[in-house]
């Protein structure tokens, strides 16, 4: 069998999208990351990047008073996020080509970021900052270190890639964003590795 790619991603999630959403785990084992990012928004409203379909995360943030905006480029994620949120907007778009016109209080990329490959990396930080506002929060998934990793999601093959830590930083230092707490493979959130920042551009 071939590897997959990352061009395999959106075609993939939109085919299992509903299998992928009945087999997520809501045992929101993100729950004190999620308190941290809200904690560290200026205000509550927040753009979800690779939103799915809005359970547990979108969902847990609407309840302590987020206002969530959904991001996805399979459409069938789309679907599933308006049913959970019917009262939020969810845009079916690829984030690599995002330009919404607004600036949220904090930005989420929780296991949708890391299905890119590098360079598209590289540049999805620019597209953070034209959509933060001044302070606004910055989370995404990672891997702890450079390289591809391949999984499954709904028994489909996906591609994973990481820059390496310090690349990271140095991405976000160039765009503005100034880190505020960096957890590699997290005991306490299932494995994930997770970066916490605040925009804080020159001038700001």
């Amino acid at each position: 069998m071939p590897r997959p790619s990352p061009d395999d991603i959106l075609p993939t999630y939109d085919r299992v999208g509903p299998d992928w959403a009945a087999e997520r785990s809501q045992a929101l084992y993100e729950a004190g990351w999620l308190r941290e990012f809200l904690d560290a928004a200026p205000g509550p409203r927040v753009l979800d990047l690779g939103c799915g379909s809005g359970r547990p995360i979108a969902l847990w943030l609407a309840t302590h008073g987020a206002e969530v905006t959904g991001v996805d480029g399979a459409a069938s994620m789309c679907r599933l996020f308006a049913r959970t949120l019917p009262d939020r907007p969810v845009h079916h778009c690829d984030m690599r080509t995002l330009a919404l016109g607004e600036q949220f209080d904090a930005i989420l990329a929780w296991n949708s970021f890391f299905h890119l490959p590098p360079e598209d990396q590289r540049a999805m930080f620019r597209t953070f900052a034209a959509h933060a506002a001044p302070g606004a929060a910055l989370m995404f998934t990672s891997g702890p270190e450079a390289g591809v990793r391949y999984g499954a999601v709904a028994g489909a093959p996906v591609y994973h890639a990481s820059l390496d830590p310090h690349e990271f930083r140095a991405e976000m230092a160039a765009q503005g964003f100034e880190v505020l707490a960096y957890a590699p493979e997290d005991p306490d959130c299932a494995g994930h590795t997770i970066w916490l920042a605040r925009f804080a551009p020159t001038g700001a």
